[in-house]
């Protein structure tokens, strides 16, 4: 489940410390609407101007920066290295020692399980791999569907549906998987101008609000953080938050509701507008979900300087930025071996991106190139009944019916915790894995419609969200937002036409002991449609999926769990299960794709390290200074060693 209202200024405040987990629908036990839904603005990204390099920077110029920027953000940066995990473990007396022979377990056939898989291949090719997947097909909840209509054919999404081009962080790894499996020549860009990246919306309390951001004038957006209801929070918000002291020491989380009353001073920013940007992400209760996860770097500012805006400033006017060592390792490790002229082109004009044939091309490759390799195994239609340790050989084994077990040196599981936990459940031992089992989700229905009439629409953008604050009579359906498909991306339909998805559901279904049929949705969804856009015009081709239990949410605690489920994972499997997808890291499909990398390479390289796939909660992150001015100068230079080296000119794209 890890999404977003693209570049607003409405959102500045928050923007550049969103973690956004992101595979809220997409992974192999996740799916994604942020990526589709939300627009990308409340996402962590890294703006195309920081490109960063793949070397270190200048180290000089980086040191005498260290000083003012840890007072920035109140703490140390990097200044020592991580006690090793190994040796922890290794202290607690649990033996981490791998076998000789290397057989893997993926449990999982969805986007996270694949690319785990991927990447195996790539770090152990001499690895024997076989994927466990209950159903019938792979994908998880990546939904790529090609419809008949008339005069062609139109592509439906029930997943995710775009991508943004970040080199920070998770984005990175979606860009060397798309580059690993060669599919550039398929990738779909939203331009930058388009009115789907200009137009990022929200209805509050009975009309569209477009959010301040690109292409609107200084008057213009003042005049509309004045005037309207969903904003009027905004210019006070800022005042109260510059001047506000940092959070008690004894608080240890708290909801991101909770969070902006305390900042902002009033509960409308959660209320009015970040509650739609979480429906969007998360389909989740902006009341549960936890700042210290989901927010993470406002959270650590906040704990040190009080103001998230004082030091945002403060970076900004020393010229440097805080980036995460994992993320800087990723850009130094990856980028170097990417195309640069497609990087160019995304860094250039792309708001979003996605591929001719939707998201599920990247599923549709990934398996093409996994079932090429003798050394991977397919077992659709097997669900795994249970899971075990056996101590006395090192192996765990897998159990799809009574009467037959394989064993594997290491288990890598995507599946949601709860599911993980009920297959280690023993008689003796009913709940070994209580933190994992705890992990809530949510269901989200999903809602295609075409209309044949290309113009149906009164606006254009890439859709809209609803926020927790709109009056029951314009949202008694509990719709979460509405996408229109047709303008987030164009070229992937044979006919003209305009396609619109909507999302019900999410927090507001958590007490349904029933869901509506597919019938009642495409109603709900006309409703939905005719109230707010005045759309009465009959849809030629629908397409409704219900995906019960599909964004875990990241409720307050969330790291402190995630903490626990690392120890109760290493003392249930002694380090031979380790887990990855939406459950943990992040909902979104990036975030899935980067778990996936995560669990197999390891940030510092060793695959064994990665013990658990939660090692990362075990500590604080650690933070690396960027500085501008030396990354830039950095960028080029590996542009042009990277244009040398591949002896080619410039590709036009």
């Amino acid at each position: 489940m890890r999404s977003q209202l693209s570049e607003h200024v409405v959102v500045a405040l928050l923007k550049p410390y969103y973690t956004i987990p992101g595979c809220q629908s997409s992974q192999s036990s996740s799916r994604s609407f942020h990526s589709t839904r939300t627009p990308p603005t409340c996402r962590s990204g890294m703006t195309p101007r920081a490109h960063r390099h793949q070397q270190r920077f200048n180290w000089t110029a980086r040191n005498q920066t260290i000083a003012s920027a840890e007072r920035s953000i109140g703490e140390p940066v990097n200044s020592q290295a991580y006690t090793s995990n190994v040796a922890a473990q290794r202290s607690r007396g649990w033996s981490i020692s791998q076998s000789a022979e290397e057989d893997y377990a993926i449990l999982g056939g969805g986007i996270t399980g694949l690319s785990a898989a991927h990447f195996l291949t790539k770090e152990k090719p001499t690895a024997t791999i076989t994927i466990y997947e209950g159903s019938k097909r792979l994908g998880g909840w990546l939904q790529s569907q090609r419809i008949e209509v008339d005069g062609g054919t139109i592509l439906f999404e029930q997943g995710p549906r775009t991508l943004r081009p970040n080199l920070e962080g998770s984005g990175i790894t979606i860009l060397e998987l798309i580059h690993d499996l060669k599919l550039t020549d398929e990738v779909l860009v939203t331009p930058k101008d388009s009115e789907a990246a200009k137009n990022r919306m929200v209805y509050y309390p009975d009309h569209l609000v477009t959010m301040p951001g690109p292409g609107q004038g200084f008057f213009e957006i003042l005049w509309k953080l004045i005037t309207e209801p969903a904003l009027k929070w905004v210019l006070p918000g800022m005042y109260n938050e510059w001047f506000n002291k940092p959070r008690p020491k004894h608080l240890e989380d708290e909801s991101i509701g909770d969070f902006l009353e305390r900042k902002l001073g009033s509960t409308d920013a959660a209320d009015n507008t970040v509650s739609a940007i979480l429906h969007g992400i998360y389909a989740g209760d902006v009341y549960q979900l936890s700042a210290k996860s989901l927010l993470s770097s406002a959270w650590r500012t906040d704990g040190s300087r009080g103001s998230i805006q004082r030091g945002t400033v403060d970076l900004f006017a020393k010229g440097v930025r805080i980036i995460s060592a994992r993320d800087q390792s990723l850009i130094e490790k990856i980028l170097p071996g990417l195309d640069r002229s497609f990087m160019e082109h995304l860094a250039r004009y792309a708001s979003v991106y996605s591929f001719k044939d939707g998201i599920s091309t990247l599923v549709t490759a990934l398996e093409k190139s996994l079932r090429a390799n003798p050394r991977v195994q397919f077992k659709t239609s097997h669900r795994v009944k249970t899971l075990k340790y056996d101590q006395k050989e090192g192996l765990v084994k897998i159990s799809t019916k009574a009467d037959h077990q394989e064993s594997f040196t290491k288990v890598i599981s995507t599946l949601s915790g709860p599911n993980l936990s009920s297959i280690t459940a023993t008689h003796e031992n009913p709940d070994p894995l209580p933190s994992l089992n705890s992990i809530h989700s949510v269901t989200v229905m999903v809602v295609n419609l075409y209309f044949p009439d290309p113009d149906v629409l009164p606006v254009h953008g890439f859709g809209y969200l609803i926020p927790r604050a709109i009056p029951f009579d314009q949202n008694p359906e509990c719709a979460l937002g509405v996408v229109f498909d047709s303008d987030a991306v164009s070229q992937q339909d044979a006919v003209l036409g305009t396609k619109v998805t909507v999302m019900i559901g999410g927090h507001w279904w958590d007490d349904f002991s029933e869901y509506p049929s597919q019938d009642e949705g495409v109603a709900m969804a006309r409703a939905i449609l005719e109230r707010h856009l005045k759309i009465t015009a009959v849809p030629t081709a629908t397409n409704v999926g219900l995906h019960e239990n599909c964004i875990p949410q990241y409720t307050v605690g969330h790291d402190a769990r995630m903490k626990k489920a690392h120890f109760e994972l290493m003392k249930a499997f002694n380090g031979k299960v380790a887990v990855a997808g939406n459950s943990y890291n992040g909902v979104g499909l990036a975030d899935c794709v980067a778990s996936a990398r995560d669990v197999v390479t390891n940030p510092d390289g060793n695959l064994e390290s990665a013990l658990t796939g939660l090692n990362g909660f075990l500590s604080e992150r650690k933070y690396e200074i960027l500085d501008l001015k030396e990354a830039r100068k950095d960028m080029r230079r590996h542009v042009e060693l990277s244009h040398k080296s591949r002896g080619g000119k410039k590709k036009d794209r």
